[in-house]
């Protein structure tokens, strides 16, 4: 009953952190996983590496999978990083840190291990089920640590796991009921899935999920062109699910359909999002019926509880934007309407503040003067973004009504949220503003 276990003691030298763990995401590096996990699970941190100390081993082998001549970590990130600490104190990225590891160390009795007992995996698919299955208890930081909302939306972004459409059941359905795939060829939908897992990716191929259904967001002909040649490169293995292991790789392969001109183009994008629906024997009312049902807006209000909505915006942390981030990550998973309401709007006024000098700052903006106000760096920041292709006309009229616009939809209000003791926060003007202001703040931070 399912496959043999691999264990093999490993280097701790060839162990690496998972800078793409679901705990938080594509990272940087190495170190910048450490960073996070010291950062976010300090007191679990501290409590495993004591009681490694303690008891003198691990109770739980590492799950890895080879990758370049090393291992990558992807269960057991944690005590990877202890054992690394501990192996080498100065390695922590502040004083405190290496101090608190030093101080352990030398409570350990004989020789420190050089070499950890791994299950090494080489089947990721597999690797992904073991996954799935694990993180059910944390015992003070001793044991393994359950993954909260933002991990387990992490996982679920980059695997397509547990979405409530099967996204690749529908594509093939499209395919085949256009008379585009022949219904033996089989689609292996857990990989068509995992590569169309994140909104950034369906709608690179022309489609999106609203109200969980599938959308066309592009022209038809040239959506289920591109679905036909992803489906087809799927079933033939001439793409494999190494190929499309993490987001880099998704990315890698979008882009070479992009330069061979399979994906729609700009020019092919529709004025609203159209349902994608097999063909069928519907009648026209009852088609009718159902293209007002499905053109619902995809969000309920009163339902929506964090600022920023759970979608992947293929943001990539470097060493200049972590804190912006760590905000970000907050306003997306953590903070919730209703408990941080206050929280939630000084801390998006924060957001836009610091996305506007990460722009400034790596798009090299020219004339912006000390001591510059938020509307002033906004007005340069958006014109130079318009200027650079990145916005149309009709987006740039649209987002230049911020600067001084309507006093409920301003760089005042967000002022005056911040700094006025009467004037209290609006959930729906704050998500108001967040999804009129969301292409800007995310180009900032891709600068």
């Amino acid at each position: 009953m399912g496959g043999d276990v691999k264990l093999e003691d490993i280097k701790l030298s060839d162990l690496r952190v998972n800078s793409a763990n679901d705990r938080h995401g594509e990272l940087v590096d190495e170190d910048a996983a450490i960073e996070w996990l010291l950062k976010h699970r300090t007191l679990h941190m501290q409590n495993l590496a004591k009681d490694i100390i303690s008891t003198g081993e691990i109770y739980e082998p590492p799950l890895v999978h080879p990758h370049n001549g090393h291992f990558i970590v992807y269960d057991g990130n944690r005590r990877t990083t202890v054992l690394k600490l501990l192996d080498d104190p100065q390695r922590a990225p502040s004083s405190d840190w290496a101090e608190f590891f030093s101080d352990l160390r030398k409570n350990w009795t004989g020789a420190f291990p050089s070499t950890v007992e791994c299950q090494i995996e080489e089947d990721r698919d597999r690797l992904d089920e073991i996954l799935y299955r694990r993180h059910t208890g944390q015992q003070s930081g001793v044991g393994q640590s359950q993954w909260d909302a933002e991990a387990k939306s992490n996982f679920e972004k980059r695997t397509g796991k547990k979405t409530k459409i099967n996204v690749a059941e529908e594509i093939e359905r499209l395919l085949v009921s256009s008379g585009r795939l022949e219904n033996e060829l089989k689609i292996p939908r857990s990989n068509l899935n995992r590569l169309l897992s994140a909104e950034q990716f369906r709608n690179r191929a022309g489609i999106a999920v609203d109200s969980n259904k599938l959308r066309y967001t592009h022209a038809e002909e040239k959506v289920l062109n591109a679905l036909e040649r992803i489906a087809r490169d799927l079933a033939s293995r001439t793409i494999t699910l190494e190929d499309i292991w993490d987001n880099d790789s998704k990315r890698a392969y979008l882009n070479k359909l992009d330069q061979e001109k399979v994906l729609p183009r700009s020019e092919d994008a529709l004025a609203r999002t159209a349902p994608a629906k097999a063909k069928s024997t519907q009648t026209k009312t009852s088609q009718t019926k159902t293209f007002h049902n499905e053109s619902k807006p995809s969000s309920d209000p009163g339902k929506r509880r964090h600022l920023i909505r759970n979608l992947d915006f293929g943001l990539q942390q470097t060493q200049n934007n972590r804190k912006i981030l760590d905000i970000f990550n907050e306003l997306q998973h953590r903070l919730k309407f209703d408990e941080h309401d206050n929280a939630i709007a000084v801390l998006f006024r924060v957001l836009l503040e610091l996305s506007l000098e990460h722009y400034i700052k790596g798009a090299s903006v020219p004339d912006i003067q000390k001591g510059e106000n938020l509307s002033g760096k906004y007005r340069k920041a958006l014109r130079h973004m318009f200027e650079a292709g990145k916005f149309e006309k009709k987006q740039f009229e649209a987002l230049k009504k911020f600067e001084k616009g309507d006093p409920l939809f301003s760089t005042t209000t967000l002022h005056s949220y911040v700094h006025s003791a009467d004037f209290f926060p609006s959930d729906h003007h704050l998500k108001s503003m967040w999804d009129t202001l969301e292409g800007f703040i995310v180009n900032c931070l891709k600068a």
